[in-house]
């Protein structure tokens, strides 16, 4: 029931960012109306060109440090998200012992067990949907700088490194790393997860394919774009999610639990064996 309700909240919440990223594909100008276009994502325009203009008037650097900026601003709303999920995660075997003890499809069962896992999630001190809330503040933002680097022609002019920016890179070099770089995430997310299931693993492997073929036909400003985004993910996953310090402190934290349930049963046994006598 509640991972129903927190799929149907991340397909709300991902059809949403569809709706918002594809709903124009107008340029963007000064002239742009409307609420969206003209104050969110104009303003991301000449937010970037303002940089753009520190280094040199070259727009690919300007990409490149709005997009960085960006990602800091939301690391926090990015470091719970992580956080709540991790702890989440952790509490599924718990789940899964409480649904298999409340098996029963009667009305009373069915309260008690939403009763135990309410409580089970209040001890632990998350919500089920506490993760979804920073993924919904943070869609408008990032969907506002796609949007910013697809629709302005002006953002396509000039060549970074081998690129021109309005074309497709030529040598592919931004579509593989972006799709590298998102394999990676993906990767070490999964890896820091108690355990993982069939839909983790297929979306491990097939959004890295799915960036790479978008990639090899959108201009190289949107492929860098992606590319400085997921390398930034890849770089926040490894200090604030990192797999292996997590799954380093589960299994201390495993070892004393079971130390401490041998005590437990140690000192019964002693407490029985002097009751016999």
């Amino acid at each position: 029931m509640k991972r129903g309700k927190r799929f149907a909240a991340l397909l709300a919440a991902v059809s949403l960012m569809l709706v918002l990223a594809g709903c124009s594909t107008a340029p963007i100008d000064a002239q742009s109306t409307g609420f969206w276009d003209h104050y969110i994502v104009w303003n991301f325009v000449k937010a970037i060109q303002a940089l753009s203009n520190i280094f040199g008037h070259n727009y690919g650097w300007g990409i490149v440090v709005f997009t960085i900026i960006v990602r800091i601003v939301i690391l926090p709303l990015m470091i719970y998200q992580m956080n709540t999920s991790r702890k989440t995660m952790e509490l599924q075997p718990q789940i899964k012992a409480l649904q298999q003890k409340y098996s029963a499809r009667d009305t009373e069962t069915m309260r008690k067990l939403q009763a135990e896992t309410q409580k089970l999630y209040s001890k632990a001190g998350v919500h089920p949907m506490a993760s979804m809330l920073p993924l919904i503040v943070q869609m408008p933002i990032m969907i506002a700088l796609y949007q910013a680097i697809f629709r302005s022609e002006t953002l396509k002019v000039g060549q970074f490194f081998w690129m021109q920016l309005g074309d497709k890179d030529p040598y592919y070099v931004m579509p593989i790393l972006a799709a590298i770089f998102t394999y990676l995430t993906s990767k070490l997310s999964m890896m820091a997860q108690p355990e993982s299931n069939a839909m983790m693993t297929v979306m491990t492997y097939a959004m890295p394919v799915f960036i790479f073929f978008i990639g090899l036909n959108v201009p190289a400003a949107l492929s860098l774009y992606w590319m400085i985004t997921n390398a930034f993910s890849v770089a926040q996953t490894w200090f604030f999610n990192n797999p292996y310090k997590i799954n380093r402190e589960r299994e201390e934290k495993q070892r004393a639990e079971k130390q401490k349930q041998r005590q437990l049963e140690k000192a019964k046994r002693k407490a029985l064996k002097n009751k016999k006598k």
